[in-house]
C-alpha cells in the first residue's frame, strides 16, 4: 500500500494500549499485607474517605473459609470504620484475604526455617520469639513439616485504634499436619495426622504511613 499510514501499525496500537489498561486494574489492586517496593512506595489507592456513620464492606468470601465480621452495630465495626477514614483503602474484606495469605506465608516460612520471610512480615519482638525457636530446632538437628490442609474459619476477634496505629486480631481456625523429627528422621513431636488447630493473630499497621504492610505482633492458641 502507497501514500497511507500502515494499518497493522494502527491495530498494534489498540491492543498494546487494551493490554496496558488490563494489566493496570490487575497489578493496581492490594489487601493491605503487600511488602512495599525497593526505595519507591506508593501512597495508598485514592478513594471516598468513610463517614464516621458508615460500616465498611462486610461481604462474606467466595470459594475461601467462612468469615466471621462483627456485628454492624458493634464498637468494633466502628474502629474498623475509623481505621478506614485514616486509610481508605482499608476494608475487612481485603485486610481477611491478606491475613490468610499472611498466616499461610509466616506458618511455611517458620517450617522452613525461611528467616528472610519471616523478618519481613514480624514485628521485632515476634521475630526474636521465632527466630530463637527455629535456632533451637536447628541446633537439636531437627526437621519441622507442616501442611496447611485448609482454613475452615476466620474471624475479626478484636481491633483497636491508637492515633493512627493499628491492631487487628484474628482468630484462624485452620487443619494442618504438624510433624518435627529429629536426626535420624523419627519423630519427636506432632503426628502425621490432621489437626484442627484454633489460632488467634494480632497484626499492626500504621495507618498514616505509606508501607502497606501488616506485621504480625502477637500468636496464642484458643
Amino acid at each position: 500500500m502507497q501514500g497511507g499510514f500502515p494499518i497493522d501499525l494502527i491495530l498494534f496500537g489498540m491492543v498494546a494500549a487494551f493490554l496496558v489498561l488490563r494489566l493496570r486494574g490487575v497489578l493496581g489492586k492490594r489487601t493491605g499485607f503487600e511488602r512495599p517496593p525497593v526505595d519507591q512506595r506508593a501512597a495508598p489507592p485514592a478513594g471516598p474517605r468513610a463517614a464516621e456513620s458508615e460500616a465498611p464492606r462486610v461481604a462474606p468470601a467466595a470459594g475461601g473459609p467462612r468469615l466471621v465480621l462483627p456485628d454492624a452495630s458493634s464498637p468494633m465495626i466502628q474502629t474498623l470504620t475509623r481505621m478506614q477514614s485514616i486509610d481508605p483503602g482499608f476494608e475487612p474484606n481485603g485486610f481477611m484475604a491478606g491475613a490468610e495469605g499472611a498466616f499461610r506465608m509466616i506458618v511455611e516460612a517458620f517450617a522452613a526455617g525461611d528467616r528472610v520471610t519471616l523478618r519481613s512480615l514480624l514485628s521485632d519482638d515476634t521475630y526474636a520469639g521465632f527466630e530463637g525457636a527455629i535456632t533451637q530446632r536447628e541446633q537439636a538437628n531437627e526437621t519441622q513439616r507442616t501442611e496447611i490442609r485448609s482454613i475452615q474459619e476466620m474471624g475479626i476477634e478484636a481491633a483497636d485504634l491508637r492515633g493512627t496505629v493499628a491492631d487487628v486480631a484474628v482468630r484462624i481456625v485452620s487443619d494442618q499436619v504438624n510433624v518435627t523429627t529429629g536426626g535420624d528422621g523419627l519423630p519427636v513431636a506432632g503426628a502425621d495426622a490432621v489437626t484442627e488447630i484454633t489460632d488467634v493473630w494480632t497484626f499492626q499497621r500504621d495507618l498514616a504511613v505509606k508501607d502497606p504492610t501488616w506485621r504480625l505482633i502477637g500468636t496464642r492458641s484458643a
